[in-house]
């Protein structure tokens, strides 16, 4: 990876969904730290309060655009509506430029009402709650991607970089409808990078798998055992090892990477995808 010091995204601008905090933020502060100009979006704005990692989406904004030295925008939208995506690509565009990178991260197993659904099988999940999570994780995706790629169709280049899971890869009895829209976003990705490549536009998903949020941590019981962050690669994740990879993904050294999707669970799974 490029050194810090070395901007190597400096002049180009960036929207990274939900940013407010946890994986988000950390891609947000990442790209920032590269020189990028940066657009925070979220849902609401008090969304990075909700597990203790800010205090709102404005805030957020403004700490990320001083901490690193570049323009940031603070958008708000529900990606789930296009006239909402339409909305945040015209406001980032308007205050920032052209968006050159789309890190598409907003998503999350969340039920119509909100928290996780429950019943939350493949079987008993209310359809209610499998129409939010489809929503929000494969619809949201397609529709933001299909808005930022129309610009950089017309420029001729760009990065498109999709946050998806390895709960995409393994069938499971439980969050069996997240893993569905993973594995449909991830195919989705798949099908975009081949249609983006005569016009210069890198299109790639990264599959984290467990890691270190505040969502994360305070949604279920963590085994201590896999909090360290040395001696062995069977331990959750930090969010900057797997923001190292969107780094790679966003930056000049995967200029010829394409249609991959690329697993961030220190070989948690190891069969292909």
């Amino acid at each position: 990876m490029a050194s810090h010091d070395e901007k190597t995204l400096g002049g180009k601008v960036a929207l990274v969904t939900g940013a407010g905090r946890g994986l988000g933020r950390a891609f947000a502060e990442k790209l920032a730290s590269l020189g990028a100009d940066v657009a925070i979006h979220g849902m609401r704005e008090n969304g990075p309060a909700e597990y203790g990692e800010g205090t709102t989406l404005t805030a957020v904004a403004q700490e990320v655009g001083e901490q690193y030295g570049v323009r940031t925008q603070r958008v708000l939208g529900d990606l789930t509506k296009a006239a909402d995506i339409a909305r945040v690509v015209a406001e980032t565009e308007k205050a920032l430029g052209p968006i050159d990178i789309l890190v598409h991260n907003a998503g999350g197993d969340i039920a119509a009402a909100g928290g996780k659904p429950n019943p939350n099988d493949a079987v008993t999940i209310k359809e209610e709650d499998v129409r939010a999570v489809l929503d929000r994780n494969l619809l949201a995706t397609i529709l933001t991607c299909q808005a930022v790629a129309r610009g950089m169709m017309e420029r001729r280049g760009g990065r498109i970089v999709t946050i998806g899971s390895v709960a995409a890869f393994k069938g499971r009895t439980n969050s069996s409808i997240y893993a569905v829209a993973k594995a449909g976003m991830t195919h989705y990705t798949r099908c975009l990078a081949d249609q983006l490549r005569p016009y210069d536009i890198a299109v790639n998903c990264v599959a984290p798998g467990d890691t270190r949020t505040g969502r994360f941590l305070g949604t279920r019981a963590v085994d201590e055992k896999r909090m360290v962050e040395t001696g062995t690669l069977d331990r959750i994740a930090t969010v900057d090892e797997v923001a190292r990879v969107v780094e790679f993904f966003a930056g000049p050294m995967a200029a010829f990477v394409s249609g991959q999707v690329l697993r961030v669970d220190g070989g948690g799974q190891c069969w292909p995808g």
